[in-house]
């Protein structure tokens, strides 16, 4: 099974920040190099349209058979159009021959091993056609509220006037790990009938899209590394 790590060069959250530093080694390094362990990935596939993140990625071990086009690496641009182009190409022109994939973000530095082989044996497990990576909503999303422009609230779901202890939990998706059947991907859809979420914790789903979310992340690791 392959491992696709998408990483455009554009980013206006954050100028860069795929190949950012990250504790002395560029941010896009620690998901080639989990990916990279597994016992069920045979290669790292990096998608860019970005010669410098190609190079740092070719350099720690994956490989670049040809860089996104532009029209898929702009703003407007979707995840899944950008898949099924690089499937697309990989098979027709590579002579590979993929019906399930891996989707692992770079933004993602925090997702271990255990949790990509997890999510795969998750997915062979249940002969799903597709698993991903969720994480548990801390707050109930019946708090949540859209707010006007002039700042008055507009209601998302029925108030129900409960206690925390009576709301049934809630999660999302963490953006951390994808395991794909590349016939559901074609469809242009992620879901199915046939898909099942691999929960991880908190600790692990943090996605870097802002210098906050990135200097949140350095702070987590060299707690991590001082234990």
């Amino acid at each position: 099974m392959i491992a696709i790590v998408p990483a455009r060069g554009g980013s206006k959250g954050l100028p860069g920040k795929n190949i950012k530093n990250l504790l002395g080694k560029p941010m896009i390094v620690y998901t080639i190099e989990e990916a990279l362990k597994s016992k069920y990935i045979t290669e790292v596939i990096i998608s860019t349209d970005c010669k410098e993140i190609e190079e740092v990625a070719i350099s720690y071990g994956a490989k670049s058979p040809f860089l996104r086009p532009e029209y898929l690496a702009s703003d407007n641009a979707k995840a899944i159009d950008n898949y099924i182009y690089t499937i697309d190409r990989l098979n027709s022109e590579f002579n590979y021959d993929i019906e399930d994939f891996v989707v692992l973000q770079p933004t993602s530095p925090l997702r271990t091993i255990e949790d990509i082989d997890g999510a795969i044996e998750l997915f062979r497990q249940k002969d799903a056609q597709s698993v991903i990576g969720y994480t548990e909503e801390h707050h109930p999303i019946e708090w949540h509220k859209y707010i006007t422009e002039d700042g008055k609230f507009e209601k998302i779901f029925e108030e129900k006037l409960l206690n925390r202890q009576e709301i049934k939990k809630s999660y999302y998706p963490n953006g951390a790990v994808f395991v794909f059947q590349y016939e559901l991907i074609k469809q242009k859809k992620y879901y199915s009938d046939e898909s099942y979420a691999y929960i991880m914790p908190r600790f692990r789903s943090v996605d870097v899209d802002t210098i906050e979310d990135f200097k949140y992340i350095e702070f987590l690791m060299r707690g991590n590394n001082e234990k």
